[in-house]
């Protein structure tokens, strides 16, 4: 596993029919999305996340926790922990959770900016959204504003 600080990470915005991935290296703070993963009721194909696994080799894993605004759990916060869960135990590498609330709605914002037509289903923007939550995970990591951890 390479030093803290220099770690590949692989960041997921889950999602019942889509859960989307972003890369990122902690030594650049640097993130990009990748290709969604579909899902059938949250749950992808582990065969096509076994290769993203394989070909990135992260050595960590975020999830977003989509909280309810309040901060308490939500049903889809229990299920994307259960994916964390799942993802920690078939690959055996540490998997935190981080606090999303938002991230969804401001990677619509970002999107739209960028002449996105709004058909979400059909362009979908997972990936800007796991972008975010990699995002404000290293922001927590630094102790700086927008960091939001969960635990």
């Amino acid at each position: 596993m390479a030093e803290h600080g220099q770690r590949l990470i692989l960041a997921f915005d889950f999602g019942t029919r889509r859960i989307g991935v972003a890369v990122g290296n902690e030594l650049l703070n640097s993130a990009r999305e990748l290709s969604p993963l579909t899902a059938r009721d949250g749950i992808p194909d582990w065969n096509v996340v076994t290769r993203l696994i394989e070909e990135w080799q992260p050595d960590l894993f975020v999830v977003g926790l989509p909280l309810n605004m309040d901060g308490t759990e939500s049903l889809m916060s229990t299920r994307a922990r259960k994916f964390g869960n799942r993802l920690h135990g078939r690959y055996g590498k540490p998997c935190e959770m981080i606090d999303e609330r938002g991230s969804t709605r401001e990677a619509k914002q970002i999107a739209h900016a960028a002449g996105h037509r709004g058909n979400y289903r059909a362009e979908s923007v997972d990936g800007i959204a796991a972008v975010l939550i990699l995002e404000g995970w290293f922001a927590h990591q630094e102790g700086l504003p927008g960091g939001r951890s969960a635990y």
